[in-house]
This record gives structure tokens, C-alpha cells and sequence, in this order.
């Protein structure tokens, strides 16, 4: 399974140590949008939006469970 995330480290200006990670980009972008508008007060908007897909990452590492 490859997953994608978006760790708030990276976005400019943002002192977060939140990494949200996820196996669709909808749902990493669901994620990562309630937390930039609940924990950072942004606003969703359709910039933000792109934004935050702009920075999705994928993991270095499978995941795996037991």
C-alpha cells in the first residue's frame, strides 16, 4: 500500500508538527483541509485547496499491517 501525507513542517510560516497521511488523495485532502480550517483558521477556498494538494507527499516507506 503507498500512502500520501502532508506534514505542516513544511508549509511557510506554519508552526505545526501535524503530518496527516492517507491512501487517496480525497481523503488526505479532507483531512488536511479541516485541519488547516480548525486548528489554523484558514479559510476553504479553492486556492487552499490547491495549496494543500500542492504539498501531498508520498511515503518513503510501505506500510504494513499485522
Amino acid at each position: 500500500m503507498i500512502r500520501k501525507f502532508i506534514d505542516c513542517r513544511d508549509m511557510p510560516g506554519v508552526k505545526c508538527t501535524v503530518a496527516i497521511f492517507a491512501e487517496t488523495e480525497e481523503e488526505l485532502l479532507e483531512a488536511a483541509l479541516q485541519h488547516a480550517v480548525g486548528a489554523h483558521g484558514c479559510k476553504d477556498t479553492p486556492e487552499l485547496r490547491e495549496r494543500l494538494r500542492s504539498c501531498f507527499k508520498i511515503e518513503k516507506r510501505r506500510a504494513s499491517y499485522s
